[in-house]
């Protein structure tokens, strides 16, 4: 449902909800004049604020609009160069890990011979 849609039909209600209450109640004519002026005059300022508070939401809306368009694709851009920093200044890093880790898995391979020679060894000279 659309904003304007939505206040309008306010509007018509609460007019038609005063305006049902203001004939209803047992006045003489000058007064019920009296009232109605007012009550119209009332809802005249009140409508007016209302159109004046809209009309501020839509340029509120619109300054978001606005700097959404400027500012997120600024700051998408920013995030992929600080990705690409942290990516170029930890590939070294990583580099020399994955090495590390080679040479540890090589290191326990060699174990594992070893362990299995020396394994071998013992129990050729029990027997």
């Amino acid at each position: 449902m659309k904003a304007s849609t939505f206040f309008v039909g306010l509007v018509t209600g609460v007019i038609a909800g005063s305006a049902a209450v203001l004939f209803s109640t047992p006045q003489s004519g000058s007064d019920l004049r009296s009232n109605v002026k007012t009550v119209s005059t009332d809802w005249k300022e009140k409508l007016s604020e209302v159109k004046f508070q809209i009309s501020d939401l839509k340029q509120s809306i619109a300054g978001l609009s606005k700097e959404a368009k400027t500012e997120i694709p600024q700051t998408i851009e920013e995030l992929k160069e600080s990705v690409q920093a942290w990516q170029s200044e930890s590939a070294p890093i990583q580099e020399n890990l994955q090495n590390e880790i080679a040479s540890i898995l090589m290191a326990m391979e060699e174990l594992e011979k070893s362990l299995v020679k020396q394994s071998k060894h013992s129990a050729s000279d029990i027997n």
